[in-house]
């Protein structure tokens, strides 16, 4: 689904439709930014500070899936600034020419980046994408439901004791996250026969499943309807786990994976200018933590950290893994030509 939403302060004009955007940034007499990004994962109050300090109005459009957002883009006169893509999509864009190379001389604050996500492998040195907010995928269970057995490994979505209690995420990676890592395979795996072998773990394992759910596997989780399912970290799995004492977030002992979204230009952006000044803005350090205290997610900002109003949040494992567990995740990258290995076992898996 994707929705539309106007996001200006007091006393400035509803913004001018996407269709009509137009201009060269916010010297050039911009006073609006057109941004695509992931629903909620930049708050609204950070749309309405910029706003409100700029005068440049935000419009925004939600997407679901990165393959939508791209699909968006190379359908060509998008007419956005900002897009916001996971770490394997900006491989994608990037091969597409969809995305803008970032002028450095125009950042400001790009230091505050934590040394994890300053030169990862999918945009050495950051050349097209500032990252935003990150999170792991690893399991959440409910301890009532196990009868107080601790889940540890993705060998507990796996076990026949399961049966019918069992969820896995409705997204063919981050299925596969848990189809390789449980052989004792990498994540980021591009191996035909390593694939292979996860796409028949992930068809003998259908038949042990509630079902494939990225919607509302929390609730399922803590109702007691799933003991145990694969799970993002992030916001509402922070939330559920808060909430809940009998519903815990792990990073698997297989190692889990981590996952970035970031900020891109597309492009030829209408608001080259306004674009970057937006970046900026979100590089500040008190901004940047706008996304833990109003979004409850991991900031990709180093600087930010101190600015958190909850502390108790950067040692929660939903929103915050810790250096140990980030270091032992596998970076889901862009496969390649491996990429049908994937897609091949993917449709095998959904039709057994």
């Amino acid at each position: 689904m994707k929705k539309k939403k106007t996001l200006a302060a007091a006393g400035i004009v509803a913004a001018l439709a996407l269709t009509g955007c137009s201009g060269g940034g916010s010297e050039g007499g911009s006073q609006q930014l057109n941004v695509y990004a992931w629903a909620d994962e930049i708050p609204q109050s950070v749309f309405d500070a910029f706003t409100e300090e700029t005068g440049i109005a935000v419009n925004v459009d939600s997407f679901d899936s990165n393959e939508t957002m791209i699909s968006k883009l190379a359908a060509g006169n998008s007419g956005y600034d900002i897009v916001e893509p996971s770490q394997y999509a900006v491989q994608q864009l990037v091969g597409q020419e969809l995305i803008e190379p970032l002028d450095k001389s125009k950042l400001e604050g790009i230091d505050n980046i934590a040394s994890t996500f300053a030169d990862p492998s999918y945009d050495p040195g950051l050349e097209y994408s500032v990252p935003w907010v990150w999170g792991t995928t690893g399991l959440m269970y409910n301890d009532e439901c196990t009868g107080g057995e601790e889940i540890t490994s993705w060998k507990s979505l796996f076990d026949p004791k399961w049966d019918g209690k069992l969820n896995m995420l409705d997204n063919m990676l981050a299925a596969y996250i848990a189809g390789l890592q449980v052989n004792g395979y990498g994540a980021d795996s591009t191996d035909e026969q390593e694939i292979a072998e996860a796409t028949e773990s992930l068809i003998e394992q259908k038949k042990l499943l509630a079902g494939y759910n990225s919607t509302n596997y929390g609730e399922l989780v803590a109702n007691g309807d799933v003991c145990i399912s694969e799970a993002w970290g992030g916001t509402s799995t922070a939330k559920i786990v808060e909430e809940n004492e009998h519903v815990h977030y792990v990073i698997p002992e297989e190692g889990g994976s981590l996952w970035v979204d970031g900020l891109a230009i597309a492009k030829g952006a209408p608001n080259q200018d306004a674009a970057y000044e937006f970046i900026n803005f979100l590089l500040r350090p008190e901004i940047a933590a706008m996304a833990t205290n109003d979004g409850g997610l991991a900031s990709a900002n180093q600087a930010a950290q101190e600015h958190v109003t909850d502390q108790g949040l950067l040692s929660n494992a939903a929103v915050y893994a810790s250096e140990e567990q980030v270091a032992e995740a596998d970076f889901i990258v862009d496969p390649g030509s491996a990429m049908k290995f994937y897609q091949d076992g993917w449709t095998r898996v959904k039709a057994s």
